[in-house]
């Protein structure tokens, strides 16, 4: 069989694999696009972006809730099934338009996921393909859990294409995914459970302001299981039966619905890199800053697969095209994480940018640490708001600001306004300085920063 060769084959579709393998056809270099799901990725088809269009109707029914008695008689319906198709109206049109653009390009595409037989060579669709330079960019997928029935459980993906909201479900995994969708399928009336091994949620977060969440998410109806281990699934007749291990216990558990939300893995178990002697560890391909591979070198990886990145889609296009780059022009751009804010889309929103308080404390000697509960401020209150509140750090010698963390109903956007500050290297009297609309989340920035110069 006669072996088909390109300059470039990227694997993935993404907004990673996609910014790279455009920078490269652009250049006049030969490209080849494999991707064993739909093209597009999975923040336009089944990530961020559906994602946020569903949770509006939560967050909508939840403001709702919050004005019962102020002027709200009572919470709107929500037609699911007209939920969804708004919701198809935005990722059905991807996949097609994506394959589209690219073949517009001259860039050939494959469906099938790849497998390395070389350091130079990939089987795909039954054919041998070798290439100049390969481009590793297949993201995520859920992380697998290893007991008994676990192929039962449902993952993000099902979330996000429900026919209708179950009566109830079972959440394994307190991230950012399982504390998003346990808050949307409460909202709308599911009875939640959240079961976690460890013994809080959102480990990554202030856990000043992650207790608040959670207690949020409790008065929503949420019931939380921290220190309780998972064991076996077994189908009933209209439940799913979860048995678990708490307190050195054996208990079960039934719901109509379980979402394996532990978390999710670079997506590269079935590439065989191994063939091709491309090194990759729980990180992801393992890439030096330059995002080569440290172990092949015509070997790039970018985006969440690559072991210097986080889940975010701006940081994949960037690392996209910096493996473009390199690849035309030689390794003469190198990637510098930049400072990236953080956001759980829960309703409070838990947002956070740079240092959290430990790390702040460990880089410098002596640290200001800015910390409230504002419920009881004027934007909370006009909401009916259970929970804002807050936690900024300051560099005590320099007066900069150097962390932020936020719960409110704004978090994702005021969140924006701090990584600015701090990228800006900003003073306290510098922020404070600032003249912002009022009254608005953003102008309370400036009353959380208390001390007057």
């Amino acid at each position: 069989m006669k072996t088909k060769h390109y300059n470039v084959f990227v694997i993935g579709s993404g907004i990673a694999g996609q910014t790279a393998a455009k920078a490269c056809v652009a250049s006049g270099l030969t490209i080849a696009i494999s991707d064993k799901r739909e093209y597009g990725g999975t923040c336009s088809t089944r990530g961020c972006d559906p994602k946020k269009i569903v949770m509006q109707f939560a967050d909508l029914a939840q403001h709702s809730n919050q004005l019962k008695g102020f002027g709200i008689k009572k919470s709107p319906k929500i037609n699911w099934k007209a939920v969804q198709k708004f919701k198809t109206s935005f990722t059905k049109p991807v996949p097609s338009s994506t394959e589209s653009d690219l073949k517009d390009l001259g860039i050939d595409l494959y469906h099938q996921s790849p497998k390395f037989i070389s350091k130079n060579e990939v089987m795909v669709e039954g054919k041998t393909i070798s290439a100049d330079k390969f481009v590793i960019a297949t993201g995520y997928v859920a992380r697998p859990l290893e007991f008994e029935g676990s192929d039962l459980l449902k993952t993000s993906d099902d979330i996000l294409n429900l026919k209708k909201i179950p009566k109830s479900a079972i959440f394994i995994g307190s991230g950012y995914v399982g504390m998003e969708f346990c808050y949307m399928l409460s909202t709308l009336g599911c009875d939640v459970t959240m079961i976690e091994v460890s013994d809080t949620a959102l480990t990554q977060f202030d856990s000043f302001l992650v207790e608040k969440l959670i207690k949020v998410l409790e008065n929503n109806g949420v019931k939380f299981m921290f220190n309780t281990k998972p064991t076996a699934v077994k189908k009933l007749k209209k439940n799913l039966k979860l048995t678990y291990e708490k307190d050195g216990k054996s208990k079960t558990i039934k719901a109509r619905k379980i979402f394996n939300t532990a978390g999710r893995v670079p997506a590269v178990e079935k590439l065989d890199l191994e063939n091709a002697g491309i090194k990759a560890d729980a990180s992801g391909v393992l890439v030096n800053d330059f995002m080569q591979s440290t172990s092949h070198e015509e070997v790039y990886a970018c985006g969440d697969v690559s072991s210097k990145s986080l889940p975010l889609t701006p940081l994949s296009g960037l690392q996209g095209y910096i493996a473009g780059h390199n690849i035309i022009n030689g390794n003469s751009k190198e990637f510098e994480n930049p400072l990236v804010p953080s956001i759980v889309f829960t309703k409070p929103q838990l947002a956070s940018v740079g240092y959290s308080e430990e790390e702040a404390k460990s880089r410098y000697k002596n640290v200001i640490v800015y910390k409230g509960d504002t419920s009881d401020w004027y934007n909370a209150k006009k909401e009916h708001a259970e929970a804002y509140a807050y936690k900024i750090l300051v560099n005590e010698r320099t007066q900069k600001i150097v962390g932020a963390h936020l719960l409110s109903t704004q978090a994702n956007e005021t969140i924006n306004i701090l990584a600015m500050a701090i990228n800006a290297g900003m003073t306290i009297r510098e922020f404070k300085k600032q003249i912002f609309t009022y009254p608005s989340y953003t102008n309370d920035l400036k009353s959380m920063l208390k001390d007057d110069d």
